[in-house]
């Protein structure tokens, strides 16, 4: 990952263009010279270069990749407005990254629908419009813009997001590294669940020996009475008395 040369092409060889030179190219291309137009691209590609390295831990092509990031670049100079007054760079680096993305995301090998894609660039287009109005977007207000349901916005907006490894490192300070999962909180097994569960288990261990298998077959194994009157050889009535027998003494040994 540590090449040269990517696609054919020899990076450490590619040309920077100064700001003046990427506006007068620009003007150029608008005006439909195609050799200026490939200049420019070449020009940005040390910019593709650069993003291109964020995404080299995705396990992909480090030459498809680049290739896809080439495809945001041209993407960006066609769709580029001079009018606009902003830098090329600061228009082209959502583009480039963009497609990157979209190329992980079509080789991955969870494949997200096409048309559920397409609403989540939509989605991702319309909150960007509100954030620019300086409003607070939340679900609501896209679907409402949108006039779509609240769960297609979340809906569409999970599939397209990038899973998160959780041994992803989200702080790091001194050689202390503290990972997404030390931020996750379990809810089913906090301190008051554990100390109820130890209550119970306790209030199991007192019943006797036939009792404690009845609860086993029927709340463990998902058996009906029948099922366990053949098994353990009782009737199905006794088996019903021993149940609630068994279920009253935990109630009573955990209260």
């Amino acid at each position: 990952m540590q090449k040269v040369v990517i696609c054919g092409v020899d990076t450490s060889g590619l040309p920077l263009l100064s700001q003046k030179e990427q506006e007068e190219l620009m003007i150029k291309i608008k005006n439909g010279d195609i050799s200026a137009r490939e200049k420019f691209i070449v020009g940005n590609m040390r910019l593709v270069l650069s993003l291109v390295r964020r995404f080299w831990a995705k396990n992909a092509n480090s030459d498809d990749v680049f290739q896809a990031g080439c495809i945001g670049l041209i993407k960006a100079i066609d769709n580029f407005n001079i009018s606009i007054g902003v830098k090329f760079s600061t228009y082209a680096v959502p583009m480039i990254i963009g497609e990157i993305k979209r190329y992980l995301r079509d080789g991955n090998s969870l494949r997200v629908a096409r048309s559920i894609r397409d609403t989540a660039y939509k989605i991702l287009k319309v909150r960007e419009k509100l954030e620019e109005e300086n409003e607070m977007v939340t679900y609501d207000k896209i679907a409402e813009s949108m006039n779509i349901a609240v769960s297609e916005v979340a809906y569409a907006l999970d599939a397209i997001s990038d899973p998160v490894s959780l041994y992803e490192p989200v702080y790091n300070k001194a050689g202390d590294t503290l990972l997404l999962m030390d931020q996750i909180y379990d809810e089913k097994n906090n301190d008051e669940v554990w100390t109820e569960n130890t209550a119970l288990y306790e209030a199991i261990k007192s019943l006797d020996d036939r009792e404690r298998n009845i609860l086993v077959l029927r709340y463990f194994e998902g058996k009906t009475q029948t099922e366990i009157s053949k098994e353990v050889g009782i009737s199905q009535a006794q088996v019903s008395r021993l149940e609630k027998s068994a279920l009253k003494q935990i109630k009573a040994n955990i209260c």
